[in-house]
């Protein structure tokens, strides 16, 4: 871990998981999302076999604690016959949605389908107390028996159970990278390499494609979508990255599709700078908001960075991340690393920003001031979750 320029002390506060030998690590295992609902309350990761593990925070314990609540099998192995591909049951993305009742729900997706779940506690109820076998006599009734009671339900036990609500299916074409549930509560975006479609959480058979970058010719592909995300307060807003390292910021009033941005965040790159890797590392990998919508937090290969939505030709901060990397781009093109993607975050008051890194290590910088590394920040507090293999680490603030 490197706390850069951060000036509130970070600790050790749990761990999930075998921490045993990589070697001995099963691929299904290996935790591939993480994400914290709305209150902070409850964490959920997902895996590369499917499952779905909750988690809640422990009340009884002082400090940042958290025990396990449900698991359940999300998504399972398909064959697409038509084109001959093998759909992999990985969760590539898990997003809660706002919580209404006391029921949980929650998006979950592999590369193809995605799952509106509901998770709530059920009372298992059974037959406490009748008499209809107190030996009756087969035939007629006496004035001497016992009436016949109605039977009476006790409640045996409670379990916490999930049950798919909705499957969103058939939409993509594409990879799916991206989910992102709209501020409406009644909406979400989904988002694969070249379309981003528009559902209603209630309605699982139809969705609206607003965006769309696929070319008439394949030939002429020059880019592809890496990333998309609603604005957190105006329902009609929303952004999306692409490999070209451009963010867009599209507005659903203009018109049905929006493949006319708003807005285009982009910053010009020096010519003396410009080589044969410098597309490559200019993709982003990902993008947020902050909480309150006035900043983006864009991560590409060497740098994170953070920018004003009300300015577009260049970040207000760049943070240089891998920037002993430079002088070695060609080794890691002929190792594929080039293309490793990470995540980035906004803390919960905006204050902060968290990115991964290579071996495991996970840096946080103050704004004013591991490989495949998935993680995600508590939104009310300094407590963040982070996913590195098979294993989930919480670091706190909080004594």
């Amino acid at each position: 871990m490197d706390a850069d320029n951060a000036t509130t002390p970070w600790r050790f506060a749990q761990c999930f998981g075998d921490k045993g030998d990589v070697e001995d690590i099963t691929e299904a295992d290996i935790i591939s999302t993480v994400e914290f609902d709305h209150t902070g309350d409850y964490l959920a990761t997902g895996d590369k076999g499917g499952r779905v593990v909750l988690f809640e925070r422990n009340e009884q314990k002082r400090g940042c604690e958290y025990k396990f609540y449900t698991e359940f099998q999300s998504h399972e192995p398909e064959f697409d016959y038509l084109k001959s591909l093998e759909i992999e049951e990985k969760i590539n993305r898990i997003k809660w949605c706002k919580r209404q009742n006391a029921a949980h729900f929650l998006l979950s997706t592999n590369d193809k389908t995605i799952k509106l779940w509901k998770v709530f506690d059920k009372q298992i109820k059974v037959v406490a107390e009748n008499n209809h076998s107190d030996g009756y006599p087969s035939g007629g009734t006496g004035p001497s028996q016992t009436p016949l009671r109605l039977p009476r339900m006790t409640t045996h036990d409670s379990i916490t159970a999930a049950v798919p609500r909705k499957v969103y299916a058939n939409a993509h074409a594409y990879h799916i990278n991206s989910i992102s549930v709209n501020s409406d509560g009644e909406t979400y975006v989904s988002a694969d390499d070249l379309r981003i479609n528009l559902w209603n959480l209630n309605i699982s058979d139809q969705s609206f494609n607003i965006v769309d970058i696929k070319p008439v010719n394949m030939e002429e592909l020059t880019e592809v979508i890496t990333a998309a995300e609603f604005h957190p307060v105006h329902c009609n807003l929303f952004m999306y990255s692409s490999s070209k390292g451009t963010i867009k910021l599209a507005d659903m009033r203009d018109s049905a599709l929006c493949d006319q941005h708003s807005k285009l965040f982009e910053e010009e790159e020096d010519p003396t700078q410009k080589s044969f890797f410098s597309e490559i590392i200019s993709s982003i990998s990902d993008v947020k908001f902050s909480k309150d919508g006035r900043y983006i937090l864009s991560r590409d290969y060497l740098t994170l960075k953070i920018w004003d939505i009300n300015m577009e030709n260049k970040p207000v901060k760049t943070i240089n991340i891998h920037d002993h990397l430079r002088q070695k781009l060609c080794d890691l093109y002929e190792n594929d690393c080039i293309f490793d993607k990470f995540e980035c975050t906004f803390s919960g008051d905006g204050s902060q920003v968290l990115t991964g890194s290579y071996h495991n290590y996970f840096r946080i910088y103050d704004v004013n001031g591991e490989n495949d590394l998935h993680a995600s920040w508590h939104p009310r507090e300094n407590t963040i979750a982070i996913a590195a293999t098979n294993n989930l680490f919480l670091y706190s603030t909080l004594s």
